[in-house]
């Protein structure tokens, strides 16, 4: 039996598991937690707002693979980290969310600032925690491992101050290794989806989150290059399969004018093979996407219960022990579509997503296919939601799997430059010159504009494109499309060049492509954060997913 503060205990489980940084808003409920952070050798990150803390320390895990930590103070703290909470469920991110609390005894007679955190974060949490002393090692390891467990998310953890801040009587537990998911065994479930699989001629791959979090990038790349199968991937998944590549068809989810290419192959295909694929990115174009006469394998790390779709084989398991199960006997070659039609589709598409050549305009297809044509290869790219980013993702070619990140699941805005600052962060932190690219729509930047300031509070040189139009694009197109008056969806525009340079940036008006690449090129060379504002005009968007 040992005696540490609370405070030390939670530091040592988090560095046992793997945890060298935490970021947040700090406030005095929490600084005990703070204390042994610096005791320990985590370090921790202040940020201007909880929402961007949560993003920034998710653009850290994408980046080391290190356990994302959160900390927010009692009452407005905890309610202001709730959209990120709820992003980490969504998206599958394994975060630890730290609250400060008033101790038990006080909660039923102090008041100030004081709810339910548990009972607010519930529903939005894969389980919630208030610490006590004598189990603080205990309860750490439960919320590290649930957190971890299956599909990652976010685990919350309500600390007293006390707790923190005094000796905690307890054995000491290691930190208990992770379970992986059971690999199917041979048996009737994985035979029938074998002889599926043997007979398809034109069998299809679609794959997301799930494989991104295992790291089953090679695994599905191999699968589809040496059994000649095209691949489509969610948003999340976009790199699983080096887009580059003559089988994959790109990521998809939210444009209507890439399902118009991509459903038709779909309705072709005489086997469907999800590769950790997730419903939870795609909007209702992709509710109910074949027909139930389709064999339909599903090798999922949990089961699923969403009915988006019909699967007639579910293969419990990792992608990556699966795939190896499933393809015995199946023979390499190009037997399979032997004619042309998924080269078709991914030319449609490369076409359908192109810079219009009879147009002189400067919109957000050039700004995409400039950027993308003058940044190295290695580009980490983030987007906030908004019109811009379903282009975006549509455009760009990512080579490996989170090399774009975004919040593909909760489509929140104002995510873009603390993904971005966590994932330079930790490039600068190694050494890695790798540049890192927020695109950020107009409103969703002033949303989160405090986050330039963290940008040049730890020097962190990301290239922020912003793309001004002075509307909220994607709704007003809706607001449009369903023959509705304009209400609520424009505003007038801001000074971005002279924030930047207020905030400790450089900033520059962006109205054409030579400009666009002569500035890019210039902010790869700066120590600072650049914000390219590129005008590119109201309704830009019309037409364009």
């Amino acid at each position: 039996m040992t005696e540490k503060r609370g405070a030390d205990i939670i530091a040592e489980k988090l560095v046992e598991a793997g945890a060298t940084h935490a970021f947040g808003m700090p406030g005095g409920e929490v600084l005990g937690l703070l204390d042994g952070f610096l005791q320990n050798g985590i370090d921790f990150k202040l940020t201007r707002h909880e929402n961007a803390a949560g993003f920034m320390a998710e653009g850290h895990w994408h980046a080391t693979g290190r356990l994302p930590v959160l900390v927010a103070t009692i009452g407005p703290g905890a309610a202001n980290a709730i959209n990120v909470v709820a992003n980490a469920m969504q998206d599958r991110v394994p975060m630890i969310f730290f609250t400060g609390c008033v101790d038990e005894i006080e909660e039923h007679s102090y008041t100030h600032q004081v709810f339910d955190h548990r009972a607010l974060l519930a529903p939005i949490v894969k389980g919630s925690f208030r610490v006590a002393k004598g189990a603080v090692g205990r309860i750490m390891d439960k919320a590290i491992r649930l957190a971890l467990d299956g599909q990652p998310g976010p685990v919350h953890i309500d600390l007293p101050i006390s707790v923190s801040e005094k000796t905690s009587p307890e054995a000491y537990w290691p930190l208990q290794p992770m379970i992986a998911p059971v690999t199917p065994a041979t048996g009737p479930a994985l035979q029938s989806a074998r002889e599926a699989l043997l007979k398809a001629k034109h069998p299809l791959a679609v794959a997301g989150v799930d494989a991104v979090n295992e790291g089953a990038g090679q695994e599905i790349t191999d699968f589809c290059t040496r059994f000649n199968i095209p691949l489509v991937t969610s948003y999340k998944g976009k790199g699983l399969l080096d887009e580059s590549h003559p089988l994959a068809l790109g990521g998809a989810g939210l444009s209507p004018k890439a399902d118009k290419h991509l459903m038709p192959l779909i309705a072709e295909a005489d086997c469907l093979v999800l590769l950790g694929y997730d419903p939870i990115e795609m909007r209702t174009g992709w509710r109910d996407p074949w027909a139930q006469d389709v064999p339909v394998i599903d090798i999922t790390p949990a089961a699923r219960y969403h009915t988006m779709h019909y699967a007639s084989h579910t293969l419990l398991g990792t992608v990556r022990d699966t795939l190896p199960l499933l393809t015995e006997g199946l023979e390499p070659g190009k037997e399979r579509w032997n004619s042309n039609r998924p080269a078709e589709v991914r030319s449609a598409l490369k076409e359908a997503f192109s810079v219009s050549k009879d147009s002189s305009a400067f919109g957000p297809e050039q700004v995409f296919d400039t950027l993308h044509k003058c940044l190295p290869e290695n580009t980490i790219v983030t987007a906030d939601s908004g019109a811009h980013r379903i282009l975006v993702s549509q455009m760009w070619e990512s080579t490996s799997p989170r090399s774009f990140l975004q919040s593909s699941a909760l489509c929140t805005m104002s995510c873009a430059v603390p993904l971005a600052s966590g994932y330079k962060m930790a490039l600068e932190e190694t050494g890695r010159d790798v540049p890192v690219l927020a695109f950020v729509g107009d409103a969703g930047l002033e949303m989160g504009l405090g986050e330039l300031a963290t940008l040049r509070e730890y020097k962190l040189p990301v290239v922020v494109c912003v793309l001004v139009d002075e509307s909220l694009a994607l709704i007003e197109l809706k607001q449009r499309n369903s023959n509705r008056q304009n209400s609520g969806v424009d505003f007038t525009g801001s000074n971005f060049p002279a924030i930047a340079e207020a905030l400790g940036g450089h900033g520059v008006w962006i109205d054409d492509e030579e400009t666009l690449k002569a500035e890019a090129d210039a902010a790869l060379k700066r120590d600072c954060f650049t914000l390219l504002a590129c005008r590119i005009g109201r309704k830009a968007y019309d037409g364009k997913f």
